[in-house]
């Protein structure tokens, strides 16, 4: 009854601040004048040369504001857009002026980072909710990528994703002090309101050169360049019509082989087909169908070690779940989530194969949000390693609902349910259904100052003991954020039970708090954009034990123009131990259940200026750790010969000094990954991860060639060695072929 009372009291008031800020006239002066798109029949030749009439028959985007280093005026180095469209594509075209022709990117590679690589970036939102958008982007090397952003963009951890793949056409050209592109994006590739004649637009440069960021509608600096509350409107001379058929299959076939030395066992040969299926429902909502999906394209996980005690956080990189993903995994926070898409289809590390399933997603009207997925997996049966414990054939039904209410802000409820309809009488340990219910309120005022959230999930059990309680999860955050300060208290209570078996919640029975305030300084030196030092302190509670962890750190950063960073920062740290642990997992020694430990340390931080063949980025930490001291070295080393070879040199290295009977022990993850990009179309990419905490060296080695649109052959070689002896534990080689044709 507390909880709800609570919970009540925080909703009433974040509805309440909701609806006093429903409308900003502050915000007025950050829009610009809106584009008009003229129809045309006139054929569009891409050729970079934006020489055709009818990209000057309405009105383009120009006056562009600077974002970096400075927010308070227009760009020395102007950008102009054009936009027109026919009955299939949305056709844009941009002019880029700059200094001079020294362009950089780092590779051909497409899904580019944009930092420190010469792009435009277009965002557009359909349904003009400031909350979801595409994005699509290209280099003046013609180097393009797209993206999903999802939760108003004001946060990149959770935000932002350029996994999303679809199809559409870009090309670029440079020219004597400035570069042109043009694209061609169908309208089966958006989502789209049918009808509407309005939607919410916005362009983002950067320009190496000049050292400067900024974009088309104004966005104050304490702001991310892709926050979807600065934006301003695109106007139809008429509303874009719904494709006529709007359906895409990509089939797959796969064949490959695997060899498990560490077992012993035989070469299995695999051979593997299989694909999706995309149906534009409406012009606003798709429907996915996948049968026997096969993920062994996906680039293996980069490692990281281990010195804490909870699970660590891998993301989703299987194409298939990315569409549309903040609507199924946005709700609770990154480490409360009830649903986590790595759960279908994954089992301690090992793959567990997928028979098929569905998702049904998108925008119903301007206001409403629908997702429901199913997915099916399969039973041990299918399993090719037998390490995997039994695992009976699971279905899995997400259905989410989200509804936008004032400015930005919304309401999403979510069911998860994972069940199986095997005979488990002889497994005591399985249970039949693992279920999750759960409301969210997402807040953003109108003009970004304010954001926030609230959530409540219970787990639903098959089996509940007579000791068990109330297994449920609530957090609540409310920032502020204005140009010189931001500051943001966040609290949340997890009970001793709830741990939901799709989700992602690595720690239970607690209560936290994490308030947190950063003030920003904007000098007169021409090389420094700001100086930031902020304080935090995050801290835990067990209901019955009582403080059980802190963290306290202050911190202190500079940013430069030429996009280098310094921070300093140091940390007080306290853990109880409820359990025996050993921070290093390797040996049999372990610091005992029961005992506390404060301890503190210092760091610094430095990140080099990506323009430059040769960037570092490099941290340095050194402190006490638990009863005893501990150094850490990490980062990455890159070296860039543009635009074929990317060479980055990950490392991380920490020297453990811990009380007999321990003994002092080095940890050392470090590996390169080397990418070759002969064209824009032939990708090769290695990655090498030397692990001796998991005593694991891998090599994964892939060979993209994207033949045609969103249409890939790979050939894949992976092997995995013991560290300490370099005897070799399995090996694989598998090739794929994938097209994506629409009917």
């Amino acid at each position: 009854m507390r909880l709800l009372q609570l919970l009540g009291g925080l909703s009433f008031f974040l509805l309440s601040f909701g609806m006093a800020h429903g409308q900003s006239p502050e915000m007025e002066k950050y829009r610009q004048d809106p584009i008009f798109l003229k129809k045309t029949n006139q054929a569009i030749v891409l050729d970079g040369n934006v020489d055709e009439v009818a990209w000057f028959a309405g009105r383009g985007a120009k006056n562009f504001w600077e974002y970096r280093p400075s927010d308070t005026m227009q760009t020395a180095y102007q950008t102009e857009i054009y936009m027109t469209f026919d009955d299939q594509y949305l056709y844009i075209a941009a002019i880029c002026h700059a200094p001079g022709n020294k362009y950089v990117t780092h590779s051909y590679r497409r899904d580019y980072q944009s930092s420190g690589n010469d792009h435009i970036a277009f965002v557009i939102d359909p349904f003009n909710d400031n909350t979801n958008a595409f994005l699509f982007g290209i280099t003046p090397y013609g180097v393009t990528r797209e993206g999903l952003i999802s939760g108003g963009g004001r946060d990149f951890r959770r935000g932002w994703d350029i996994s999303w793949d679809n199809k559409w056409t870009g090309v670029a050209k440079i020219h004597d002090k400035y570069w042109t592109a043009e694209l061609a994006i169908p309208f089966t590739t958006l989502r789209f309101s049918e009808g509407s004649s309005e939607w919410n637009f916005n362009s983002y440069r950067m320009d190496t050169q000049s050292s400067t960021q900024s974009s088309w509608n104004r966005l104050p600096s304490n702001q991310l360049p892709l926050n979807l509350g600065y934006m301003s409107k695109m106007i139809w001379e008429e509303a874009p019509k719904k494709p006529g058929v709007n359906m895409s299959v990509i089939p797959y076939i796969s064949g490959g082989a695997l060899k498990n030395h560490e077992e012993g066992t035989d070469r299995v040969n695999n051979f593997g087909f299989g694909g999706d299926v995309k149906i534009g429902v409406s012009s606003g909502l798709n429907l996915d169908l996948t049968v026997n999906p096969d993920f062994s394209q996906v680039e293996v996980d980069q490692q990281q070690t281990n010195l804490g005690r909870f699970e660590l956080f891998f993301p989703e990189r299987r194409q298939f779940f990315l569409e549309n993903a903040d609507l199924f995994g946005g709700f609770g926070d990154s480490r409360i989530n009830p649903f986590f898409s790595r759960r279908i289809g994954i089992k301690s590390g090992e793959s567990i194969p997928i028979y098929g399933g569905a998702r049904l997603s998108g925008k119903l009207n301007d206001n409403w949000r629908i997702g429901i997925l199913n997915m099916e997996t399969a039973s041990k049966d299918d399993f090719t390693d037998e390490e995997i414990d039994y695992e009976p054939t699971y279905n899995y039904t997400v259905a989410a609902l989200q509804r936008k209410v004032f400015a930005q802000s919304n309401i999403g409820l979510i069911f998860v349910n994972k069940q199986t309809f095997e005979d488990l009488d002889d497994y005591t340990d399985i249970t039949k259904f693992n279920r999750v219910v759960g409301l969210d309120y997402n807040l953003a005022s109108a003009d970004n100052r304010w954001t926030g959230k609230a959530f409540l999930h219970r787990e639903l059990k098959e089996k509940y003991s007579e000791t068990d309680k109330i297994p449920f999860a609530h957090g609540f955050s409310l920032g502020y954020r204005i140009r010189t300060f931001s500051s943001e208290w966040e609290h949340q209570w997890v009970s001793e039970d709830y741990s939901p078996e799709v989700g992602f919640v690595p720690r239970n029975d607690f209560y936290r708090i994490n308030p947190r305030a950063e003030w920003f300084y904007y000098p007169a030196n021409p090389k420094i954009v700001n100086l930031n030092p902020g304080v935090s302190a995050r801290v835990f509670w067990n209901p019955e034990v009582g403080k059980t962890d802190h963290e306290y750190q202050f911190e202190f950063s500079i940013a430069y123009t030429n996009e280098s960073r310094l921070r300093f920062a140091f940390t007080n740290e306290y853990t109880y131990l409820f359990d025996e642990f050993n921070p290093t997992r390797l040996g049999e020694v372990y610091l005992p259940a029961e005992t506390e430990y404060s301890y503190s340390s210092g760091s610094i931080f430095y990140s080099s200026d990506r323009r430059k063949p040769w960037q570092v980025q490099g941290r340095v930490e050194y402190g006490q750790f638990y009863n005893g001291t501990k150094l850490t070295l990490d980062g990455t080393l890159t070296f860039r010969k543009q635009p074929y070879v990317n060479i980055a040199m990950n490392y991380n290295y920490n020297h453990i000094v811990l009380p007999a009977p321990f003994v002092a022990t080095d940890l050392v993850l470090f590996g390169p990954r080397i990418d070759l990009t002969f064209t824009k179309s032939l990708f090769w990419t290695t990655f090498i991860q030397y692990n001796n905490q998991i005593d694991n060296v891998n090599l994964n080695t892939r060979l993209q060639w994207r033949f045609a649109p969103v249409s890939d052959f790979f050939l894949v070689y992976t092997d995995n060695y013991f560290a300490n002896n370099f005897m070799i534990r399995n090996r694989a080689l598998v090739a794929k072929l994938t097209y994506w044709l629409n009917l």
